[in-house]
């Protein structure tokens, strides 16, 4: 049993088709960035806070292990973020367009027999995005809560030329490393157990 520090559909969208049993208990740590940090410690390091509030509250399953994970969206050494308003979402997607960015994902994972963690990067090419595209996509709502202000798992695909990388470091828990993690804690659903 994982037990998700996340309440993103995506998230427990790819454990449930993994086949890794879960339950979610939304994490309540503050999404506070450290300055200094290269996006890769400070995903990590909200994937760390995420696993650690949770199992502190709820404890770690036995025979299983409390997952927390964050993505960032970065280009020209900044961190994209979620939008406060439509008016930033905006103002982020007509950076991104026509261009490449990168995602950053960390996991972490608290288990019984320790805490594997993994960062993982993909690089996403956006298609130059006209007037219409941008009003259609805002319009749609889904850049709310959404690092970078898309989801590209969803009509935000449609802003995408292409990704070089896993697919799923962009939709926010990459599964290649996910499933090392879980074999190495001896988790996965194909262990025989740790």
């Amino acid at each position: 049993m994982i037990v998700l520090a996340s309440r993103s559909p995506q998230r427990r969208g790819i454990l449930t088709a993994l086949g890794v049993p879960h339950r979610v208990v939304v994490s309540q740590h503050a999404e506070d960035d450290v300055p200094g940090l290269e996006p890769g410690e400070q995903a990590l390091l909200h994937a760390r806070a995420k696993a650690e509030e949770v199992a502190a509250r709820s404890g770690v399953p036995a025979g299983g292990a409390v997952l927390g994970a964050d993505t960032m969206v970065v280009a020209d050494g900044g961190v994209f973020g979620k939008p406060a308003g439509e008016a930033e979402a905006k103002a982020m997607l007509r950076a991104l367009g026509g261009r490449a960015h990168e995602v950053v994902t960390a996991v972490h994972l608290i288990g019984a027999a320790g805490r594997r963690e993994a960062v993982d990067r993909a690089t996403v090419v956006f298609r130059p995005l006209s007037e219409a595209v941008l009003a259609w996509y805002l319009g749609r709502g889904e850049w709310q809560g959404r690092a970078g202000g898309y989801a590209i798992q969803g009509s935000g695909g449609a802003l995408v030329a292409r990704v070089e990388g896993d697919f799923t470091t962009v939709v926010g828990l990459p599964v290649a490393a996910l499933v090392g993690l879980l074999e190495d804690l001896g988790i996965a659903p194909w262990s025989d157990g740790p």
